[in-house]
């Protein structure tokens, strides 16, 4: 059912999708108990939701937002680079990317499961070469529309293996940009154990590795998403060049990210969860 909804979805305006995805969230927000309290959980240990009162309606909101995300991914993935980008109204930080990009040592940007993440590569493909770290889904239909979907303009695909780490650290070796999901979940021996949010979460070391090996720029990138369906605003901000060094500080970073918009991140995310399978691969072993 799912394959056969997603299609239709590339047809509709952001602002349809949007309100479409608030209708879904409260939807979800009734049928998914475990859901609920998954978040409920997360919220309350971040700490920044400040008014327990009003709890329920930050739940219900963060589901709304989920949704958005989840159909905004499906018609984004079909729809043409050029009406994906005209849904970006404003981009914050573009000048530390040219900086960055000057100094000719690659760039990794780091996107959290916060907001649009997915318009940020499609934002920067659009003028430089990205290779960008995912994980195949689970559901093998779905496999060939992401690819086809994430490819646009400059953007290229790297598989989490060993082999898409080799194109990682190729890709920083000619100046290029990489973009990784820094709060995904690693496979188990691919990670180290790190607060975040004051809760250990195994948390990847591979964003690590690369800054620390290659020395490339750091830029935490977050595509806000505007009320309405009005659009996108795409941030860029460069952190220090040791922001990174350890995976503890690599999940401050996120949490300081988090915060600038804690509704829209995907706090349904199992984050102190570890994967049961491992696939040995790291910086190191990229040549």
């Amino acid at each position: 059912m799912l394959k056969l909804l997603i299609k239709p979805l590339s047809k509709l305006s952001l602002p349809t999708l949007h309100c479409l995805g608030n209708v879904l969230g409260l939807l979800l927000f009734r049928l998914m108990p475990a859901s609920r309290k998954r978040i409920q959980a997360h919220l309350l240990q971040s700490q920044l939701v400040k008014d327990n009162a009003n709890l329920t309606k930050v739940i219900k909101s963060n589901m709304q937002e989920n949704a958005k995300a989840l159909l905004e991914s499906f018609a984004l993935w079909q729809k043409s680079n050029e009406e994906v980008l005209s849904w970006v109204k404003e981009c914050r930080g573009w000048s530390t990317v040219e900086a960055a990009l000057a100094k000719n040592k690659g760039i990794i940007f780091l996107t959290p499961h916060l907001g649009c993440f997915e318009i940020c590569s499609v934002y920067y493909g659009q003028y430089h070469p990205v290779t960008v770290l995912f994980r195949p889904p689970k559901q093998t239909w779905l496999g060939p529309i992401i690819d086809a979907g994430r490819s646009k303009g400059h953007v290229k695909l790297a598989p989490a293996n060993l082999n898409g780490v080799r194109s990682l650290m190729q890709a920083l070796k000619k100046g290029e940009a990489i973009g990784i999901l820094p709060d995904q979940i690693p496979a188990s021996g691919e990670g180290e154990w790190a607060d975040f949010f004051g809760k250990p979460a195994y948390t990847m070391t591979l964003a690590s590795k690369l800054a620390n090996k290659t020395g490339a720029a750091i830029i935490m990138a977050f595509g806000e998403r505007l009320e309405n369906g009005e659009g996108y605003i795409v941030h860029f901000n460069q952190l220090p060049d040791d922001a990174i060094a350890t995976p503890a500080l690599l999940n401050l970073q996120i949490e300081k990210q988090v915060a600038q918009k804690p509704i829209q991140y995907l706090w349904q995310y199992p984050r102190y969860k570890v994967r049961r399978h491992s696939v040995k691969q790291d910086a190191n072993s990229a040549e």
